[in-house]
């Protein structure tokens, strides 16, 4: 389950993307070394999409990235679109999930800018 951290903050992180890792380093900064889930390798179950949704409070179409993926030929960013045919699609490609996603005991949210961490410690 990616390296171990020494806290309950967990990172969905990917590092090609410029976001992610500031937001990493502002976790780093802040004395927090989290447990870093690199997605693209580890891929996404069900359970873990539904559970993140759940504690973010938002349907999956929040974290949906079109830029650079196939979310918008797969029909996922027309608003008939389910939330299980997002989910489903970002399991099939875990490049659908946008990033970083943090989530620590206080909730999870997409951290875009990565400022928006600062709030769930």
């Amino acid at each position: 389950m990616g390296q171990a951290g020494n806290s309950d903050v967990v990172i969905y992180h990917n590092p090609a993307c410029g976001t992610s890792r500031n937001t990493l380093a502002l976790l780093r900064e802040k004395g927090v070394e989290p447990t870093v889930v690199e997605y693209l390798k580890e891929g996404w179950t069900k359970e873990q999409l539904q559970e993140l949704l759940a504690r973010m409070d938002v349907p999956a179409r929040e974290i949906l990235r079109d830029k650079g993926t196939k979310a918008h030929e797969l029909g996922l960013t027309d608003p008939a679109a389910s939330d299980e045919a997002i989910i489903a699609a970002m399991i099939l490609d875990p490049i659908l999930v946008n990033r970083p996603i943090v989530s620590t005991p206080k909730g999870a949210a997409l951290c875009r800018p990565a400022e928006l961490v600062l709030g769930l410690l």
